[in-house]
């Protein structure tokens, strides 16, 4: 099995690789990912996501994004949103945990969710909150990693490739 190389980048780098993270935005929103997005999405919507919403909150130190590499290829990706408001400096959030369809299963959302609590302890955020569709595939691995159900919020959200709603559930951890 090849070797998965987990790295925190700049917002140099995300720019220097901002071609693999939109196709890797782009396949998991065509296959199905509920992650913001509804198909058809094109390759130049992912690329726009990335360097105008992501780009500069590097930039500004709100976010943190890891990305895993596996043989040089971009394989997945996680950020920590830690811009919250003043009556939230304890907590930060979960967003964007991306891994490729073509990658999947070796393991990799973990080793990214790893790097991300071991980033909240160091920046003291105990606090981890996140939201992710109710019963999709990242239910149970959050689950796995200690995170807790605060709550479900049913037709959160439109399914991005089907005709429906789908709940979701939010989840908490405390470092």
């Amino acid at each position: 099995m090849s070797k998965i190389t987990i790295q925190k980048l700049s917002a140099h780098e995300l720019e220097k690789h901002i071609d693999d993270f939109a196709l890797v935005l782009q396949e998991v929103v065509l296959d199905g990912g509920s992650v913001n997005f509804i198909a058809p999405f094109s390759f130049t919507e992912a690329t726009n996501f990335w360097m105008q919403k992501i780009h500069p909150a590097l930039l500004k130190n709100e976010k943190t994004l890891w990305a895993a590499f596996i043989e040089g290829k971009l394989a997945g990706t996680v950020q920590l949103d830690h811009s919250m408001p003043p009556n939230q400096q304890h907590r930060c959030e979960v967003s964007k945990l991306l891994v490729s369809p073509r990658f999947r299963r070796r393991g990799i959302a973990r080793k990214l969710m790893h790097e991300l609590e071991k980033e909240a302890a160091k920046i003291n955020r105990p606090l981890i909150t996140l939201d992710t569709v109710k019963g999709s595939n990242a239910e149970p691995l959050y689950l796995s990693l200690g995170f807790e159900i605060a709550g479900i919020i049913p037709r959160f959200s439109r399914h991005p490739v089907e005709d429906h709603f789908d709940a979701t559930t939010y989840m908490f951890k405390q470092l």
